[in-house]
């Protein structure tokens, strides 16, 4: 009997040692460390979307208004500056899209977000004291450098730190907080004086700079590195653990980095390897289908187009800063839905309601300046289908393009790979940006819409028949998808 309770009794002991050991591989933890992480870095975004949408609430000002004293210029600019002053920025990201993704390889995601301040400032600096128009020229250049770190790090970091239960929620935050920058900038340029403005945007990488400086560096680069004590003290923070239920977490990271470095990857591995070529294909075709579907045009040109659409009630300001609410508004709706009704269906639905929009948008134009029909009954149609199309834009077409392109490529790739695409998405940018304003001078806006409108419906059959759904799939299972395996 002594016997049989001893041995009772080390058995109770065993189920309670395991029974802890369980307890603590299945603690709760808690999302919030990578929730706030994530948004301390997307305000690297907000400040991006800021300069992105500089120039839209002051375009018509530098054109037509050259006896006001906030013209740093004191003369009209053309139509060629202006155009010019809107595409610079993408050109920078063109020169600089590069070097972040083998900056951050080498020196960790956070730190090389953290030192995109330097040219953000710099560019505001150059901004808010220059008087001649090559001085703006090489500000809105030295802009790009800002946003090829933003969009090509930003995903990533956020993708990396992050559960897979909440990625998509937290790959959400990119978009949300670009569309704030654009609503920030057109409100406050119609409010402020040119030099006071540009302060206030200057604000924002500073802001960033505090929030983000004390947040943990990706696990995957620490593991990267062979710092796996930092890696397990950054999980526990993330996850809110303990070391212990952390610790297999920590250990599959490792091995999985282990065997991708193992591989010393270079670019032509994003051509020999099946997977990685079918992403590669896949981020660029959808960055492509962002670009053409006339976002940078809409936004960008917004105030124009109004002035060009005749009179409203409201005036043009006030109908662009309500574009940029109802943007911002809609991306904020994404992350309540990402995660549950998936990536696809959403893009089908956001490129159907784009491209009615833009029809609809190029039928009012081509009913005003070709047919030369009477639309003084119609002025409420442009800001009723660019409002629409907004909405439409930020549940699909928005959000969901930034969140797949961070979740199909292998670890060892996707630096690389997101020079690539971000490359590309800023080229059709750059062109877009650029030569809006000719092709729609030339052949009348409603040509651009009905351009815009076609490759929506482009998409959406790219959406159907190519795309894969990534909605609750681990890394892993996405790059066995890719690969043509189904388990």
């Amino acid at each position: 009997m002594t016997h049989q309770s001893e041995l009772l009794d080390t058995s109770r002991k065993i189920s309670c040692i395991s029974g802890n050991i369980s307890s603590k591989n299945h603690e709760k933890g808690t999302k919030t460390l990578q929730l706030f992480a994530a948004m301390a870095a997307s305000i690297c975004a907000t400040a991006t979307g800021i300069s992105m949408g500089w120039q839209t609430p002051l375009l018509l000002m530098l054109q037509e208004d050259p006896v006001n004293e906030d013209n740093p210029l004191g003369r009209p600019i053309s139509e060629d500056e202006a155009s010019w002053l809107s595409a610079l920025p993408y050109m920078g990201t063109l020169i600089s899209c590069f070097v972040p993704g083998y900056l951050s390889d080498r020196f960790g995601r956070k730190t090389v977000l953290l030192s995109s301040v330097v040219p953000s400032l710099l560019s505001w600096a150059l901004v808010a004291l220059g008087t001649s128009i090559e001085v703006l020229y090489a500000a809105r250049l030295i802009t790009g450098l800002n946003l090829s770190t933003s969009f090509g790090l930003l995903p990533i970091y956020c993708g990396e730190i992050a559960e897979p239960a909440i990625r998509g929620i937290i790959g959400s935050f990119f978009e949300i907080f670009v569309n704030a920058g654009p609503v920030f900038a057109f409100t406050i340029g119609a409010l402020v004086s040119y030099k006071n403005y540009c302060i206030i945007c200057a604000a924002f990488p500073v802001l960033f700079f505090i929030l983000f400086f004390a947040m943990p560096e990706s696990p995957y680069y620490l593991a990267a590195k062979g710092r796996k004590e930092d890696l397990i003290k950054v999980l526990v923070r993330l996850r809110g653990k303990s070391r212990e239920a952390v610790e297999k977490e920590a250990d599959e990271i490792e091995a999985t980095v282990q065997e991708i470095y193992s591989k010393k990857t270079n670019l032509m591995d994003l051509i020999r390897v099946k997977a990685n070529f079918k992403a590669l294909i896949l981020a660029c075709l959808m960055v492509i289908f962002q670009q053409l579907s006339g976002i940078v045009a809409i936004i960008f040109y917004s105030e124009i187009i109004f002035a060009n659409a005749g009179e409203f009630t409201l005036s043009t300001s006030l109908q662009t800063i309500l574009v940029g609410l109802v943007q911002f508004s809609g991306t904020c709706c994404n992350p309540f839905v990402i995660d549950r009704l998936g990536r696809r269906i959403l893009l089908i639905v956001s490129c159907t309601g784009t491209a009615i929009c833009l029809g609809i948008l190029g039928m009012f134009f081509y009913l005003k300046d070709a047919a030369k029909s009477d639309v003084s009954n119609l002025g409420w149609l442009p800001i009723f289908s660019m409002l629409a199309y907004m909405v439409s834009f930020s549940i699909g077409l928005g959000p969901v393009t930034w969140i797949i392109t961070g979740e199909i490529f292998s670890q060892e790739i996707k630096a690389k790979a997101s020079t690539i695409f971000v490359f590309i998405c800023f080229v059709f940018t750059f062109i877009i940006t650029r030569y809006f304003v000719n092709v729609a001078s030339a052949f009348g806006s409603y040509t651009a819409f009905w351009i815009f409108a076609a490759c929506c419906l482009v998409c959406i059959l790219f959406t159907i028949f190519f795309l894969p759904e990534t909605k609750g799939k681990t890394f892993t299972q996405i790059q066995a998808e890719l690969n043509g395996k189904t388990r």
